[in-house]
């Protein structure tokens, strides 16, 4: 199998490091939900429309990470064309995720320069965010929730490494679009004020095998590009 292929285990995978990363997701953008919620009207903060909205603003943000997943693997197209470079690319997005691994675990935060490159846009898009508050409606949340996707963060671009590898706009969105889901349990709580399960997610063993499984999964997709290590993949990738 390929593990940029737009099949389940892929999919599965980016479900579940989205759920893994929870930790980082409450770390960073846990008080931007909160934020977010003391934000609405008091008179609007019963809690259907408070909910309603917390949804609309992650909606928003998924919108955001699937389109950039799509952007990232039409990029992927161009520069993956030879077969040399497809496989840098590839091998490339397994080391970014062991690198998000390292970042979540806080063993290492080499990430952290990552994010900086994206505060040059982060500057320009903020104040279009500012001007949508404070948030009266679903459709203006999820307005708010598209600007915030694009949040610098070394989580989503470690997975945007991964839609890049892919080389497929389809796959790269439908990788971003399940990372993005996986990240939303963790945030619509941290919305919600379920201090429970920050707690549950910040805990170092948490982190520790979210790590471990991060890493392992990076080190399957290596071992799958070793040459001749699934012969009888390889010869049926061969066939399409």
């Amino acid at each position: 199998m390929n593990p940029t292929g737009l099949d389940l285990p892929p999919l599965a995978a980016a479900f579940v490091f989205g759920l893994l990363g929870g930790a980082h997701c409450i770390g960073m953008c846990g008080g931007i939900m909160s934020a977010l919620s003391f934000a609405v009207p008091p008179s609007l903060r019963h809690p259907a429309r408070l909910g309603g909205l917390l949804l609309g603003y992650n909606l928003g943000r998924i919108a955001s990470y699937v389109l950039a997943g799509a952007l990232a693997a039409g990029l992927g197209t161009l520069v993956g064309l030879a077969p040399g470079v497809r496989l840098a690319l590839q091998v490339l997005a397994a080391t970014m995720l062991i690198l998000m691994a390292l970042y979540i675990a806080d063993w290492w935060k080499g990430l952290l320069r990552l994010e900086a490159l994206g505060k040059r846009l982060w500057r320009r898009l903020e104040p279009l965010g500012r001007r949508l508050m404070p948030v009266v409606t679903v459709p203006q949340a999820m307005a708010l929730g598209a600007v915030w996707g694009w949040l610098p963060c070394g989580l989503v671009y470690s997975m945007l490494t991964w839609s890049l590898a892919s080389a497929d706009p389809l796959r790269g969105a439908a990788l971003m679009g399940a990372f993005g889901l996986g990240t939303l349990p963790a945030l619509l709580a941290t919305g919600l004020a379920a201090r429970r399960l920050g707690g549950l997610i910040r805990h170092p063993a948490t982190r520790t095998l979210a790590a471990l499984t991060i890493i392992g999964f990076a080190l399957w997709q290596l071992w799958g590009l070793w040459p001749g290590a699934m012969p009888h993949e390889a010869g049926h990738a061969g066939q399409h």
